[in-house]
């Protein structure tokens, strides 16, 4: 007990030295120029994307010293978000359905390359940390779902961040990799909360998507069949629903 706590204290101090490190670098260096990295923010405010990257760098390799099929997913998840911050930037489709209408008419988004890359990712890591077939179809549309429901919240300052430390928090309950996973998420969110708090930042695609991605990585490692399609079901519903989930979060916290 007292070394599984050691153990998953130190996985959320080194995310959350390792995010907040990434923050402070990419914030004295604006690779690419300032304005690249700028954004407005629901009130009109200009706000940094610098905490996406920064989280997940610090998620990708917090996870991989745990799983290292999870560090690439992690990677790959922020990866695909962080082409949807860059070339999705002036693109108000929001939701799934959107861009798949979009594809049905012939035109690639963004938004259906972080869809299909992320999904990708989800299935490696669910053959990754399965056996069964059903069971790796379900880990990975929990993995890429997770992805996309803390991306939904992140609607307003704070509320992915502190999605991500409601959501990962009983998993440092549990035994096992999922603890050191859910710490990893716990310790990159907890780092740049504050800054998004006060509107100096925010996580944007790449940073929810690599957290999220991190929190459904601790569900599968967590869970077995039963489990994980609860989790599949809840997560695809909350897809389908995805705008009332966002308003729901825009509403929380005041």
């Amino acid at each position: 007990m007292i070394d599984r706590v050691r153990r998953n204290g130190s996985a959320l101090v080194l995310a959350a030295a390792l995010a907040r490190t990434g923050l402070t670098a990419l914030r004295a260096l604006s690779p690419g120029g300032r304005e690249r990295w700028e954004r407005q923010n629901h009130a009109g405010r200009t706000v940094d994307l610098y905490a996406g990257p920064a989280c997940a760098a610090a998620a990708a390799a917090g996870t991989a010293r745990v799983r290292p099929a999870v560090g690439l997913a992690v990677l790959a998840a922020g990866t695909c978000g962080a082409y949807d911050d860059v070339a999705g930037a002036g693109d108000d489709r929001r939701g799934f359905r959107a861009h798949l209408a979009a594809l049905r008419d012939g035109e690639v988004t963004s938004g259906a390359v972080k869809l299909f890359g992320i999904s990708a990712a989800g299935l490696a890591v669910g053959a990754a940390l399965k056996e069964r077939p059903l069971d790796r179809v379900l880990a990975g549309v929990v993995v890429a779902g997770a992805a996309h429901f803390v991306n939904l919240v992140d609607v307003r300052p704070g509320r992915a961040a502190a999605a991500v430390l409601a959501l990962g928090a009983p998993g440092l309950l549990r035994a096992g990799p999922g603890a050191e996973t859910a710490a990893v998420a716990m310790g990159a969110a907890a780092a740049v909360l504050p800054d998004d708090l006060a509107e100096r930042t925010m996580l944007g695609d790449t940073g929810a998507h690599a957290l999220g991605a991190a929190l459904g990585a601790v569900v599968v490692a967590g869970n077995g069949r039963t489990g994980l399609a609860a989790h599949a079901v809840a997560l695809v519903a909350a897809a389908a629903l995805g705008e009332r989930v966002s308003e729901a979060a825009r509403r929380s916290l005041g």
